[in-house]
């Protein structure tokens, strides 16, 4: 009776840990990203970049997204999904250190080692939800969502502040986040001793034979296409808004918190979209909402610098990417029939989708470069939101990838 007594503390002990776990992952999801958009033009005159080159610290690691993407589910086989994103967030760590260190070379590795680290945590979140919380995937994908929001959030927000406001640079503007990165190594060490030792051959297996067939399910693409859109929307805007703000008359502080505004102001949407996804058999009527909104948005930045339409239009911005983000992350869990099949989804589709968003930053970079104002490049970003509208409705449908 004690043993069994013990055995079910273990267990609880165990749940709650992978809870708190799957919220520190998510939140390192973002900030070694978001925390590099108001810094931008920092970073840019003091080594001396282009705008299309400076936006390279912002696509290089979607580029390694889409690199690390197919290989994560891979990696997780053999090695378990706790000891996984172990590696994955110490990579990460070791990143945000040698991006820190104020030399070209080094700061455009330690962004790729960033975006390989974020990549496998990325990947393998819906896999953990979905093996650990079958029942509550939506309520899971919430939590983790909103956590994820939080932090990119905050990141944008105290960038500025904490290079100039505090005269601390960008490199420790940037280091700061590797905090909760060596906490996240600390959970996931605990959880990968706790966790089995290894993967079962049948699950090896069974990755294996039904791989190459989710490459061609045309459902699996048009999640992909649907997460790479969202994604490029994501990616450029919390690069350049920044810029297009100042440009307007905002100041550079100002514009890192008006960019932290916009993801703050997206966290109801985070938490609520996936959970109204999982009551509905299709989730059209959402697709329908976000890309309005964000067609919307972008669109009230064209009409000029007034105030009050930059407050409505990032509010409909921020409201529209996280929605859509978070319900791009329910695609990959409701679109699954098991958590291997979630993690192979995934895999496919953040490799597809990041190869996609990873262009963003430096194609809107280079038409700001070539037209030297922000008319066209918010021309081109309502052109992408109407995209993702039209795939949306595609990955909306209730089927199973498989």
């Amino acid at each position: 009776m004690e043993t069994q007594q013990t055995i079910e503390k273990e267990n609880q002990l165990y749940r709650f840990f992978i809870i708190i776990g799957i919220i520190i992952v998510a939140f390192n999801l973002r900030p070694a990203i978001t925390s590099v958009g108001p810094l931008i033009g920092i970073i840019r005159d003091e080594i001396g970049l282009s705008n299309w080159s400076v936006g390279l610290l912002t696509s290089l690691p979607l580029i390694a997204f889409a690199i690390m993407s197919p290989i994560a589910p891979r990696l997780s086989n053999r090695l378990t999904n706790e000891r996984a994103l172990l590696i994955g967030l110490a990579l990460l760590t070791i990143g945000i250190f040698v991006r820190s260190i104020s030399v070209i070379l080094l700061i455009f590795a330690g962004t790729l080692f960033v975006g390989l680290g974020i990549a496998i945590c990325n990947v393998l979140l819906p896999s953990v939800v979905k093996e650990k919380f079958p029942a509550k995937v939506g309520l899971m994908t919430s939590v983790y969502s909103t956590a994820m929001g939080i932090f990119a959030a905050g990141s944008s927000g105290v960038s500025v502040p904490l290079a100039k406001g505090m005269d601390l640079g960008w490199q420790v503007a940037l280091l700061v986040w590797s905090i909760p990165a060596i906490v996240g190594i600390l959970i996931w060490f605990y959880l990968s001793m706790k966790g089995k030792a290894g993967a079962s051959e049948t699950a090896v297996n069974y990755v294996q034979t039904s791989e190459n067939r989710m490459w061609r399910s045309p459902l699996a693409w048009q999640v992909a296409v649907y997460m790479g859109l969202q994604s490029f929307l994501f990616y450029v805007t919390i690069s350049w808004l920044p810029e297009i703000l100042h440009d307007y008359g905002v100041t550079m502080e100002t514009a890192g918190w008006m960019l932290s505004f916009t993801q703050f102001v997206g966290l109801p949407a985070s938490f609520l979209v996936p959970v109204i996804a999982g009551k509905l058999q299709s989730q059209r009527s959402i697709v329908l909402v976000m890309g309005t909104l964000a067609i919307t948005g972008y669109g009230g930045l064209l009409l000029g610098s007034s105030t009050f339409i930059m407050v409505v239009s990032t509010i409909f911005i921020g409201f529209a990417l996280s929605g859509s983000f978070a319900l791009a992350l329910s695609f990959l869990a409701m679109r699954a029939r098991t958590g291997k099949q979630a993690a192979e989804l995934s895999g496919m589709a953040q490799a597809f989708g990041y190869s996609l968003a990873a262009f963003g930053p430096m194609f809107i970079g280079y038409l700001y470069d070539v037209t030297h104002v922000w008319n066209v490049p918010l021309i081109t970003l309502m052109i992408v939101a109407g995209m993702v509208m039209m795939f949306g409705m595609g990955a909306g449908r209730n089927r199973y990838v498989l």
